[in-house]
């Protein structure tokens, strides 16, 4: 990890990762295969050290007075580390994502053609609180891609992100590519680093991954592009056709991920027409499983055991074991509450109408919308393409799932004919 005088030092540090990541795209897909079956390698052969690095993080941070939740990110388990190197391992046997789309051709005019070809973005910086097995990920994904990194963590994981960062080197090295492909700044800069990183033009995307106050934060100061990860406050609506025991499994599972939930339904809409003994049996049910349960006036006035929702409960993430319920009148106010207030990346129905079905995901305004199945997120995927670091709300080429697609682009070429 290195410290700047200035942001013209930073600068030069990011030429150098722009230089090593145009080295790193050189090598095609084979030596990226190489390098992400040595990173696997080398991440299960340094857990031990890895693990007593950040035992010593999770002591200092309760000196630091760290919040609960991210002292749960924050603390690393072999199972944790051994999803990443799983990852890495489905990634290296993947492929080039570059070429798994054929780039079509097509004839412009009578003397120019023209095609499209995937390329890498060149350099990715990843903003981020706790989670250092995030790093590893992170990594792996760049690596497939073909994009030089740069990793700013925060100062709760500082010993466990150095020795994940010689991890990282260590397997560099292995494959003869410089180290400046895989960069880090210091913590002990906070501050004045992450704001000069956040400015320089030489970063072609920043990925922030935390609390929301992190991640508009990093939106605020950025002059560079954002793609913002969002996590928490999903909504379902509970139809009148619903099934009771369909909305309990997706509420809970939704909060089985871990150690971030990032798709959870924090929030259940439901309509009138769903008897007030199944509403009941769900607050009990959630009650049994150590939810707090809120609810609004009129699902207080049914069911007295309710605390009361605050106006700000219905647009935050409460990111713990917390769901708060809602009545509405129809699918039309329950569309138009979910798009208000909800965090937009995931959103929920229980229904056995295919006419509600099909109206909800026409009125909706969700990155992806889950119909009668759990939304939980889940970073290992089953389809190795699909493996995603997290979840955005943004609206268009990326949304959705945060994943390799998230970190290419594509370039047009024209090209005149004889």
């Amino acid at each position: 990890m290195v410290t700047f005088a200035s942001q013209a030092d930073l600068s030069a540090a990011l030429s150098e990762v722009s230089q090593a990541s145009y080295q790193l795209r050189l090598a095609g897909a084979d030596v990226h295969s190489q390098l992400l079956e040595r990173l696997a390698s080398f991440l299960d052969d340094a857990q031990d050290e890895i693990l007593e690095a950040n035992t010593l993080d999770l002591e200092a941070s309760l000196d630091m007075a760290v919040p609960e939740l991210v002292l749960d990110w924050l603390k690393l388990t072999p199972e944790r580390l051994n999803i990443a190197s799983k990852i890495l391992r489905r990634l290296a046997t993947l492929g080039d994502p570059r070429g798994l789309s054929p780039p079509p051709i097509s004839r412009l005019t009578k003397t120019v053609t023209g095609y499209s070809q995937v390329m890498p973005l060149g350099v990715v910086a990843f903003v981020y609180e706790a989670f250092p097995e995030l790093a590893m990920i992170m990594a792996g994904l760049c690596i497939r891609t073909g994009n030089g990194l740069i990793l700013k963590g925060g100062n709760e994981a500082s010993q466990t992100n150095r020795v994940i960062l010689q991890v990282l080197h260590q397997a560099l090295d292995q494959v003869n590519l410089p180290a400046a492909c895989l960069f880090s700044l210091a913590e002990d800069q906070s501050d004045a680093a992450r704001s000069w990183l956040l400015q320089d033009r030489g970063v072609a995307l920043i990925i922030p991954y935390g609390r929301p106050s992190l991640v508009k934060q990093v939106i605020r100061q950025a002059a560079v592009p954002v793609l913002p990860t969002v996590m928490g406050n999903g909504y379902l609506y509970w139809s009148a056709s619903g099934s009771l025991d369909t909305v309990m499994h997706m509420v809970l599972d939704s909060h089985h991920g871990e150690p971030d939930a990032v798709n959870a339904i924090e929030k259940v809409l439901i309509h009138p027409g769903c008897s007030s003994s199944a509403v009941t049996q769900l607050c009990s049910t959630l009650w049994d499983q150590g939810f707090e349960v809120l609810g609004d006036a009129a699902m207080v006035a049914d069911l007295a055991n309710l605390k009361l929702t605050q106006p700000d409960d219905w647009l935050q993430p409460f990111l713990s074991k917390t769901v708060a319920l809602g009545r509405v009148d129809n699918i039309d106010a329950a569309a138009s509450w979910i798009n208000r207030y909800s965090s937009g990346h995931a959103n929920s129905l229980v229904t056995e109408s295919y006419q509600e079905a099909h109206q909800f995901t026409r009125l909706i305004n969700s990155a992806v919308v889950y119909i009668n199945t759990s939304p939980r997120f889940v970073r290992n995927s089953p389809q190795a393409s699909a493996i995603a670091l997290g979840m955005t709300a943004q609206q268009g080429r990326f949304q959705g799932l945060v994943g390799l697609n998230a970190l290419l682009t594509s370039q047009h070429v024209l090209q005149g004919l004889d």
